[in-house]
């Protein structure tokens, strides 16, 4: 099930001119059997968590999305992605080593 929650409004003052910007965010709903919290030793919270993260890590090593938006997708600050990265052992730099060699090659 997915249905779009309301946005809270977030006012924004920039010399003298407000913006009220309103952030959208779209609620997923999915079931899991009870067991999978046992074996990851999750909350359900903890778990919703990881996946975010996880689903970010990998998706940032296909080259779907950039670092900062894995890091909005995963609900975390920037420097919390690269650690994610680290603990994935997922390099933070999406050169391949030929687009690297061809780039040194170059005139």
């Amino acid at each position: 099930m997915t249905k779009l929650s309301k946005a809270t409004p977030k006012l924004v003052s920039i010399d003298s001119i407000s913006l009220i910007i309103l952030k959208q965010m779209i609620e997923i709903q999915f079931s899991l059997p009870e067991s999978v919290f046992s074996v990851t030793r999750s909350t359900p919270d903890q778990f919703v968590q990881e996946l975010r993260i996880a689903a970010a890590v990998k998706w940032y090593e296909i080259g779907r999305v950039s670092q900062s938006k894995a890091a909005e997708i995963a609900g975390i600050s920037r420097q919390g992605f690269l650690d994610a990265l680290n603990r994935f052992e997922v390099s933070p730099f999406q050169t391949t080593p030929d687009e690297l060699e061809e780039e040194i090659t170059r005139d």
